[in-house]
């Protein structure tokens, strides 16, 4: 078996480049609540601002731009939870392509139907009793179709690294380093991509992935020098969150930067959430407010420290919300 081709810094620039038209270029924002709290000086990266309310919107429209003109006729398929099946339908919207993406049924409804909103043909699954990853390859095979993962990826990850880019900007622009760099992490791709971004500009910043409690493939994988599944059962509200084991390539890429995983509690999340509709007045879902929450938490200490928190995506079912930030 061959070793897997890893993407490069150079990959994240070039990224850059092709979504400079069409992303949202998010701003680091501070807050001083979360700078007295924390003891440390915090800033917030928001892409609940990205297009289609989540950072996978970057990853997704690199990957279908660089399909060649040929392919694109017959489309794409993906497999997501929610945010990628977003970022994919809407790319695929700009780029002229038909879509179809493999959906749990017990996704949030929000974001089914704003999958559908983009003209995506959604395809439900059961994700305790069925392989996504089969359905959507052997749908892509009938089809001719091109597959779009979610994460394992060089053209998904280089995309999402141009969030760890624009933090390096960013920082750079302040005239200060960053102590630490934090995000959510499923099957790694985000953090992947800031890895190589930032480690690029800043290669003495600290990495860290924030998974939910129990769903620790990260936490695990990183401690044992090796790729591990979570042992979790059941569910947690971090429902963008829950892939059972960490990418091939995004490992590669994120253990050679020495990325530490930690994890928080949904009650933990909870919080996170709620806080950041009363003190940043913003709308961020369980699983996008996983490294805010690790963070209020003490799971990361930032005191004494500058630190950049990913608040990775936005969309949350309303009735959940309501619940939440009681």
């Amino acid at each position: 078996m061959t070793d897997p081709v890893l993407p490069t810094a150079a990959d994240v620039d070039a990224a850059a480049r092709v979504l400079a038209p069409v992303a949202v270029r998010t701003r680091l924002i501070s807050s001083p609540a979360l700078d007295a709290l924390t003891g440390g000086r915090i800033f917030l990266k928001p892409e609940v601002l990205q297009r289609t309310g989540s950072f996978k919107f970057r990853g997704a429209y690199n990957k279908l731009s660089s399909i060649p003109e040929a392919a694109r006729k017959a489309g794409v398929v993906a497999f997501s939870s929610g945010n990628h099946a977003q970022g994919v339908a809407a790319a695929a919207q700009l780029l002229g392509m038909p879509a179809a993406i493999v959906m749990p049924s017990d996704a949030p409804v929000s974001k089914i139907e704003r999958t559908k909103s983009y003209g995506a043909e959604v395809i439900p699954y059961d994700r305790d009793k069925e392989d996504r990853d089969a359905i959507a390859r052997n749908l892509a095979a009938k089809r001719g179709a091109t597959v779009v993962p979610p994460y394992d990826d060089p053209f998904v990850i280089a995309g999402q690294g141009t969030v760890g880019r624009e933090i390096a900007e960013d920082f750079t622009a302040f005239g200060l380093a960053p102590d630490i760099v934090c995000a959510p992490a499923s099957g790694g791709g985000l953090m992947a991509g800031i890895a190589l971004a930032t480690k690029a500009k800043f290669p003495n910043a600290g990495l860290v992935t924030v998974e939910p409690y129990g769903f620790d493939d990260h936490a695990r994988s990183f401690a044992a020098g090796h790729r591990e599944p979570h042992r979790a059962i059941g569910r947690t509200i971090c429902d963008a969150l829950m892939a059972s084991i960490p990418g091939e390539i995004t490992f590669a890429v994120n253990q050679a930067s020495g990325v530490q995983g930690v994890t928080a509690t949904d009650d933990e999340v909870a919080k996170a959430v709620a806080f950041a509709f009363r003190e940043l007045k913003l709308v961020v879902e369980p699983g996008g407010a996983v490294a805010l929450a690790a963070l209020l938490a003490g799971h990361i200490n930032a005191k004494g420290k500058t630190a950049a928190i990913v608040l990775s995506g936005g969309n949350v079912d309303a009735d959940l919300y309501a619940r939440l930030i009681q």
